[in-house]
């Protein structure tokens, strides 16, 4: 296997890894949530474990990628897709001005992951 191909694949690898840590993340927090209000300490205890896997897999990512670049993809990611199950199951509400701050975080996300490939 050539130099480019492998470094092709570790760098898709990298992005697997922060896909990962993203998921983890997303459930960790939902799993906080639940629990806080009223889900029972279960919810806690898959909390822990899932945002240290989350972590696990973004330290694993940031070998390849760029801790900036992971971590604001990771964040960014992340409250987007929060946002989005606090609405659809947690039946929270979203303001105008909060709908606005996500699409710029959207829009920034998109920045940094378009100036990493370059």
């Amino acid at each position: 296997m050539n130099s480019v191909s492998k470094r092709s694949r570790t760098y898709r690898t990298a992005w697997l890894f922060l896909a990962l840590a993203i998921i983890a993340e997303v459930t960790g927090t939902s799993f906080m949530a639940d629990a806080a209000r009223g889900g029972g300490y279960t919810g806690y205890i898959i909390m822990v474990a899932a945002l240290a896997v989350s972590y696990f897999f973004l330290a694993l990512s940031a070998r390849t990628i760029s801790v900036g670049v992971a971590y604001a993809i990771w964040e960014g990611a992340g409250l987007l897709l929060l946002t989005i199950i606090g609405i659809t199951i947690f039946n929270e509400s979203v303001s105008l001005t909060e709908a606005a701050g996500l699409i710029a975080a959207v829009i920034g996300i998109v920045c940094v992951a378009l100036g990493e490939n370059h």
